[in-house]
């Protein structure tokens, strides 16, 4: 059972009297979204979803006591549909998610508030989160963004010790570290295998074309690998790990800080 630490900052916690009393001028509500997929032989199917509760967790620890952050319960299921076929994918349609992340941007709004924040932790969805944000603006009135957390970045320091950090975008050495890092247990030690190697070599060769970058490509999983992973976890560890989460949640706590404090200058 969480503890009532664990649960300050979580909306549907409080009673529906408790919210209506909020101050929502400056309050920001925080949608954790990922996905349950396939993360190859090594990593649990709720890698995705784990890494944004968790680090949202960690964020919201770090702001200023009373900045008025409020969490909703996380949306586990996300479009996954480039992993379909790998046992343990749950995949929803675009059209599903993003009908469900308006539904849920609705109830915000009519329940006062004026903010909500997207954080994702899954690379399938952020143009599809970006482009239902849009659409949520328009509709509903509120301030919408959204953040991929592993577009963060990671400290320098990591960046020199990561093998993978050209290609390693499914289950390699940065996700795998963080999954260490965040709950061990979800973590297969003895299977850390590379895979996606004929594609690392593929767009290395490529001048425009890439993986996942300005010129990029439909891509399913299987395209790319055998057995799941895109990367090479085997240098994966908690140490590294932990920097990287430690980095985004802080730099996703000085986001919370701007978002609360951002309007829009022009006015109609």
């Amino acid at each position: 059972m969480e503890n009532s630490k664990d649960i300050d900052h979580r909306l549907a916690w409080l009673t529906t009297a408790e919210i209506a009393r909020l101050s929502k001028e400056r309050a920001l509500v925080v949608q954790p979204i990922g996905a349950i997929e396939q993360h190859g032989q090594h990593l649990a199917c709720i890698t995705d979803i784990l890494i944004a509760e968790q680090i949202v967790d960690m964020a919201v620890d770090r702001v200023p006591e009373g900045l008025g952050i409020w969490v909703l319960q996380a949306l586990s299921y996300g479009k996954s549909n480039e992993h379909l076929g790998m046992a343990g994918t749950i995949s929803l349609s675009a059209e599903t998610l993003a009908a469900v992340c308006r539904d849920v941007a609705r109830s915000v709004a009519a329940s006062g508030f004026r903010k909500l924040l997207f954080v994702n932790g899954h690379g399938g969805q952020p143009g599809l989160l970006e482009t239902v944000s849009r659409d949520i603006r328009v509709e509903t009135g509120l301030q919408v963004f959204s953040v991929f957390l592993g577009r963060l970045g990671v400290p320098a320091s990591v960046r020199e010790k990561l093998v993978d950090a050209d290609w390693g975008i499914h289950a390699g050495q940065l996700e795998t570290s963080v999954v260490m890092a965040l709950d061990a247990r979800a973590v297969r030690k003895n299977r850390l295998a590379p895979d996606g190697l004929d594609a690392r070599d593929l767009f290395a060769s490529l001048r425009h074309l890439t993986l996942e970058s300005a010129l990029s490509t439909a891509w399913q999983t299987s395209d790319m690998s055998r057995t799941g992973t895109i990367g090479d976890p085997r240098e994966a560890s908690s140490e590294i790990g932990t920097e990287i989460a430690e980095f985004w949640a802080s730099s996703l706590a000085a986001a919370f800080k701007e978002i609360a404090e951002f309007e829009f200058s022009a006015r109609s």
